[in-house]
């Protein structure tokens, strides 16, 4: 054997058959049934902006919503004049993300930041997609422009951005269960058994989240954290506990104007 034909093998076995994008793109396709017919819209992570799952998105009948690198490779649409000789002008030049003087001003969303929207051609995808770009004026002054985009056109950008608030919420129910359910602490192999891990570790989630919102009696906007409740709740067992072996006044201690910042103590925001 040739030394030319075992670097060829090398390098064939240490290619692997199958990226997490075809393992994703394959479950999507053998799972589209079970949504149902009118759910039209797929909201996807950064990562999966790739034409094999944008491939897979569209052979299910779905639209693709996801982010777009600061630096990803558009191209504006023509729509001047057509040259009656020779084949017609698609594009009128790349589109710089630095620079949205071309893009369609829509609304303040709050201040310090702009959106903006417009249809335009994916180089990566290979189809019109609707972008929709969220202009962030930073503390120290400097622009930030964050790319969200729709492959429906129809779409407004206010709709896009929309969508992806909603998937980020899903993302973070995923990440309390996590860190604070025991989600992924299951080690069972048997289908039944981590379908009621799941199931019991997003309810004792939800449990938690619907508990807090009962508590919640501030004016402002009830804000949920994980973090804070479990911080919450364990202040309030080591209080019960010092009452209960010190023989304290229990009166005394649980109407006292200072117990809601005692049991707080400790506490973060969402």
């Amino acid at each position: 054997m040739s030394k030319k034909q075992t670097k060829k093998e090398t390098v064939k076995s240490s290619t692997p058959e199958s990226t997490r994008v075809d393992d994703y793109a394959k479950h999507l396709k053998e799972t589209r049934f079970i949504l149902p017919e009118t759910v039209r819209y797929l909201v996807a992570d950064g990562y999966y902006c790739r034409a094999k799952f944008w491939d897979a998105v569209r052979d299910s009948n779905l639209h693709l919503i996801s982010k777009l690198r600061s630096d990803a490779n558009l191209n504006y649409i023509y729509t001047g004049e057509k040259n009656k000789i020779g084949a017609p002008r698609k594009y009128d030049g790349k589109v710089d993300c630095n620079k949205l003087k071309k893009l369609t001003f829509i609304k303040i969303i709050k201040p310090g930041v702009k959106l903006y929207s417009l249809v335009v051609w994916s180089v990566c995808l290979k189809c019109q997609i609707r972008l929709a770009c969220l202009e962030e004026v930073q503390p120290n002054g400097k622009i930030k422009n964050i790319l969200l985009f729709s492959t429906d056109l129809y779409l407004t950008g206010e709709q896009i951005l929309e969508y992806d608030l909603a998937r980020f919420q899903i993302e973070f129910i995923f990440r309390d269960a996590k860190q604070f359910t025991g989600l992924s602490d299951c080690q069972s192999c048997s289908g039944q058994r981590l379908d009621f891990h799941f199931n019991a570790s997003l309810t004792a989630l939800n449990l938690a989240k619907y508990e807090a919102y009962n508590r919640h009696s501030s004016p402002d906007p009830f804000v949920f954290s994980m973090a804070s409740y479990k911080r919450l709740e364990f202040n309030r067992h080591i209080l019960y506990t010092f009452i209960d072996k010190l023989d304290l006044g229990q009166n005394l201690i649980l109407n006292h104007p200072n117990l809601p910042s005692v049991l707080s103590y400790g506490t973060l925001a969402a």
